[in-house]
């Protein structure tokens, strides 16, 4: 297992999760929802949260549907990981999250919340899942979860 700080990052259109692992890769927490809104400030929080933690790579859930197709979520998400990828150092991989906020939700019930009331939770607790996913993932198979988004052309990291 690779040594860092892993960030997850559940990307919704109203709200953002955002969870981390511990220094060695072995177990995921929540860390806070991000307001999502027109301008960049929701990546500019999660870079900054990214710097506090020192962390060592960046996981977002890529929302597919159950088909495996693309949506407009998908493509949000994509786009949302690249500007993450072209500001930051920290490598930012895609991973897979189907059912990931139905996961987040299920959890919330069995532990007696109600959703009404509950929505950031739900989204620091998909991210959580999403997170954790990839971080047993990389521990079976000895290999980096999902697919490295690459920077853009002719952008700095």
């Amino acid at each position: 297992m690779r040594p860092g700080v892993r960030l997850g990052v559940d990307v919704g259109t109203v709200r953002i999760g955002v969870s981390r692992s511990d220094p060695h890769g072995m177990m995921a927490m929540p860390v806070e929802t991000v307001a999502r809104s027109a301008d960049d400030t929701a990546v500019r929080r999660i870079l900054e949260i990214i710097e506090q933690l020192n962390v060592a790579e960046v996981v977002v859930g890529l929302p597919l549907a159950l088909s495996g197709r693309h949506t407009a979520s998908t493509d949000d998400a994509v786009g949302f990981a690249h500007a993450l990828a072209d500001r930051t150092d920290a490598p930012v991989r895609l991973v897979d999250e189907r059912l990931s906020t139905v996961s987040a939700q299920s959890a919330l019930h069995a532990s007696g919340r109600r959703t009404k009331g509950s929505r950031q939770v739900i989204d620091q607790i998909a991210a959580t899942i999403i997170l954790q996913h990839a971080l047993d993932g990389e521990r079976a198979s000895e290999t980096p979860p999902g697919t490295l988004v690459p920077p853009s052309i002719g952008t700095a990291p």
